[in-house]
């Protein structure tokens, strides 16, 4: 690839701010090696026939090591305990846009749940909890946040430099400026979210125009996610997760670290987990236990649900995408 040369041009300096407790990786000075900024260069031209001094430059020079992003992914919402983290997401508002935004694009969402077998409201709901049914994608470069973690950020380097390499080679597939696309600090962009290496696997041109926009076009940002979820294995019309108590002891074996359901839901009511009846014994089965202002809340979650936590690896993110969905479907009925 050769990157236009528009492309390259230095960018305004960014105001570095030093923020007080921090990470020790955290530091206001670039930290990064310009020789494994060089060798990436070089790998990533290797590997794609693109320009490895363009990449270099564009690396080097145009992307910015921004402090900020390091503290932000030191302190993520997920780690809130439940009750303060549902906070954020299941609010009348979030859910009145939710209701909206349905109301906009049933079109689309039913041609979405047509094709891929993903609830309407199960869309939106990802939608809503992402960016606020995109009013809220992002504020930091998306190449300074890859350019960032991927230099800067040891626990993730590779991951991170992974999808630095993944947005070079999908900026030059889809058309894009790769310097002025914004995201999240751990450089997700878009209306539905997505990570540089799932915008080139998942998304779709689900209106056929040619192009897979998912910052611009509707109908893109709602297919991707449908696909996404297809992709992942959501079985349409199963269950994804009931409420649930718990007795005795053998319980607490069950409450595992593995996001994918292990057991099965007879396992989990021959330990003295009581929940839905309708449940068939043989569904594969995770009991999630979750801290509320008035202790713990016990759920049975399901497949479902654990396709949910492939979006966001995190059981508290899928459980507000399955709360905030059904209070959408019952608002809109």
């Amino acid at each position: 690839m050769n990157i236009p040369q528009r492309f390259l041009l230095m960018a305004l300096p960014a105001l570095l701010i030093g923020l007080s407790g921090c990470s020790s990786f955290s530091s206001a000075a670039d930290p990064a090696d310009h020789r494994e900024i060089q060798r990436f260069a070089s790998e990533v031209a290797a590997r794609h026939g693109m320009n490895a001094e363009d990449i270099e430059r564009l690396v080097l020079q145009e992307a910015r090591h921004q402090p900020e992003i390091i503290e932000a992914i030191t302190s993520p919402a997920e780690a809130l305990p439940w009750h303060r983290y549902r906070q954020i997401f299941i609010t009348e508002e979030r859910i009145a846009g939710g209701v909206a935004y349905q109301a906009e694009h049933a079109d689309w969402l039913s041609r979405v749940s047509a094709r891929y077998g993903v609830p309407a409201e199960i869309v939106t709901a990802i939608i809503g909890v992402e960016t606020y049914y995109g009013r809220y994608r992002g504020r930091h470069r998306v190449i300074d946040a890859l350019r960032t973690l991927g230099f800067a950020y040891p626990p993730r380097a590779e991951f991170f430099r992974s999808e630095l390499e993944a947005f070079l080679v999908l900026a030059n597939e889809e058309g894009m400026d790769p310097t002025v696309p914004l995201g999240s600090y751990a450089g997700a962009m878009g209306v539905p979210q997505f990570i540089s290496s799932s915008y080139r696997a998942y998304a779709v041109d689900f209106n056929e125009n040619g192009r897979r926009d998912l910052f611009s076009e509707p109908a893109d940002a709602i297919g991707s996610v449908g696909n996404y979820f297809a992709e992942h294995r959501w079985q349409p019309g199963a269950p994804i997760a009931a409420p649930a108590t718990v007795s005795g002891g053998r319980w607490r074996d069950f409450l595992r670290e593995a996001l994918q359901p292990v057991d099965t839901v007879g396992d989990l009511r021959r330990a003295g987990v009581r929940t839905d009846p309708t449940l068939d014994d043989n569904l594969p089965a995770r009991l999630l236990a979750l801290e509320t202002t008035d202790g713990m809340a016990y759920w049975v979650t399901l497949n479902n649900f654990y396709v949910i936590t492939r979006y966001n690896h995190s059981p508290l993110y899928a459980m507000a995408v399955y709360e905030l969905a059904t209070a959408i479907r019952e608002a809109s009925q």
